[in-house]
């Protein structure tokens, strides 16, 4: 079983990839520390199950989920998080991950969950009833989810301005034009019915886009 992970924090990737490679029937084939090495690495290894942090710089895992049903459908992906709440979790499975673990979860469930969406099962850490989840989808109803209406890079463009980026990095750091930025704001905006900075932090939060530590001081 061909194992991919995705962290952008070495040490944790390093941990896993001991354990990982500790069990008789798993290799770890690659690693990836954001969401755009994860998507190359992807394309160039064809792993069977990806190991993915929900929060990575660049573009985020719930975003890479998204794009890894398009361009590897076959591949699996178990989302790693430190959090516990319904909306990541939602957020996750939503996007195309089939099962979520806590990063607090002891070894032999990071294996269970592995084993798990290599069969096409679903696994979540035990914290994370069926019943919670179902419960938070009922809370939603039929309202459309708002992050959905954003197209890939309008998503890109909210994460960076939500973690504090000015225009000119994020034309930098997307290799687009400064003016070309200020038409993806201006069209998220529209979309959400957002106009302001504040704002549009809240709602990156709450979508999963970005947690309140990697707010810019």
């Amino acid at each position: 079983m061909k194992i991919l992970i995705a962290d952008d924090h070495a040490l944790f990737r390093a941990g896993l990839r001991i354990l990982i490679e500790a069990q008789p029937d798993m290799i770890v084939v690659g690693e990836a520390a954001n969401g755009r090495e994860l998507l190359d690495q992807t394309s160039q290894l064809t792993p069977d199950v990806i190991l993915l942090d929900i929060i990575m710089p660049g573009f985020n895992g719930i975003e890479a989920i998204r794009r890894l049903q398009a361009s590897a459908p076959t591949t699996r992906v178990v989302a790693l998080s430190m959090h516990a709440s319904e909306e990541y979790v939602v957020s996750a499975l939503q996007a195309g991950a089939l099962s979520y673990l806590l990063k607090d979860a002891p070894p032999d469930e990071l294996i269970k969950a592995i084993h798990s969406a290599y069969q096409g099962e679903q696994y979540l850490s035990p914290p994370l009833t069926d019943e919670v989840i179902s419960a938070y989808i009922h809370r939603l109803g039929d309202k459309e989810n708002l992050i959905e209406r954003l197209s890939p890079r309008e998503r890109e463009v909210l994460q960076l301005i939500a973690e504090g980026h000015s225009t000119r990095n994020c034309a930098a750091l997307l290799g687009i034009s400064p003016k070309t930025v200020e038409t993806y704001r201006a069209n998220l905006m529209d979309k959400l019915g957002l106009y302001d900075i504040a704002s549009l932090t809240r709602f990156a939060i709450r979508a999963g886009l970005i947690t309140s530590d990697k707010l810019s001081p």
